[in-house]
């Protein structure tokens, strides 16, 4: 006998994030339907036998007024939700390329926000991951090898000029405790000053031993070994993926996005197997956060890693300093 929850459909939904001059377009949902009174990102049930493409060019004329080209459109997460009452399948593209002048053509007010006045509890709760996905940068850079805590806070200070980057996973494996916690505390302000934002990398003691950081990376050893988040709501937290069961995982504890790979080879690891972009693309589709590829990838990668549906790359090679 098929379970109460199996029988609920799906709801099939395409979403837009409308993006122009950093600024994001906001509904308010009419307070007579479900989830009334949120905000909410344009967009609507597709219909059968209709591309998601074609129904968001056409949900988003008949809500704002705004001419969408599909050729701009391009893929930001898909979320699937259940309320109780009801389970939908949020399909989430983005243009930067939406024409005239929007306004609430059904009667609902619109209006353009940037992507850090945008709260969790204003909204219904499956779009958190599209907030979580607003606000992340497309790269996330870590730290690469050096052999002091010294020659790494050089190390960083010189990638950071070179190629700035908005957050930085401190991620330094051979050095123990005190040597790491020496480096985080002296990473920190390096990081502010450039306008950057530092995540360590371990255990959650370590992001409590590091005034100043703003979230926590974890590895994989350390994310199964937890039940529930281990650092505050307002805080990143990221875990470092390599499967699906991985992946459910650290959306069961409350993850904001994580870091999957190897997706090609790469020269710290030689000769150990990669996923390939196929499969990658696969895990992506399923997964409720927003997804870094990792391994291998460098800028020339990110418009493949978008196309699959990711947040973007993570990795070293891209930005840290070689000498």
């Amino acid at each position: 006998m098929k379970s109460a929850e199996s029988l609920v459909k799906e709801v099939h939904v395409a979403v837009a994030v409308i993006i122009r001059g950093g600024q994001v377009l906001i509904a308010r949902r009419p307070d007579h339907v479900h989830q009334g009174g949120l905000l909410e990102f344009p967009g609507g049930k597709v219909e059968p036998g209709e591309s998601v493409q074609a129904a968001l060019v056409r949900e988003i004329a008949e809500e704002t007024g705004l001419k969408v080209p599909v050729a701009s459109l391009e893929p930001v997460i898909g979320i699937r939700h259940n309320y109780g009452d009801k389970r939908v399948f949020l399909d989430v593209w983005a243009t930067r390329a939406a024409e005239g002048e929007a306004e609430g053509c059904e009667g609902q007010p619109v209006e353009w926000l940037s992507p850090d006045r945008l709260r969790d509890q204003d909204f219904p709760a499956a779009n958190r991951p599209i907030i979580r996905a607003l606000r992340l940068p497309g790269q996330l850079a870590i730290t690469g090898a050096a052999t002091s805590a010294d020659e790494a806070i050089e190390r960083l200070r010189s990638g950071m000029a070179d190629a700035p980057q908005s957050l930085v996973v401190l991620r330094a494996p051979a050095m123990t405790g005190p040597e790491y916690h020496q480096l985080a505390a002296a990473a920190v302000p390096v990081c502010e000053a450039a306008g950057a934002g530092l995540i360590v990398h371990g255990a959650p003691e370590v992001f409590y031993s590091t005034p100043g950081a703003l979230g926590l990376q974890l590895p994989w050893r350390e994310a199964a070994k937890l039940t529930e988040r281990p650092v505050p709501a307002d805080v990143w937290l990221g875990v470092s993926c390599h499967d699906a069961t991985e992946i459910d995982h650290a959306v069961a504890i409350g993850a904001d996005f994580v870091t999957l790979g190897p997706v090609k080879p790469t020269r710290s690891h030689p000769g150990e197997p990669t996923m390939g972009w196929e499969a990658f693309g696969a895990l992506v589709s399923g997964a409720s956060v927003p997804v870094f590829g990792l391994g291998g990838l460098t800028l020339a990668d990110l418009p493949e890693v978008r196309q699959q549906g990711g947040q973007g790359i993570a990795g070293i090679s891209f930005w840290w300093p070689e000498n």
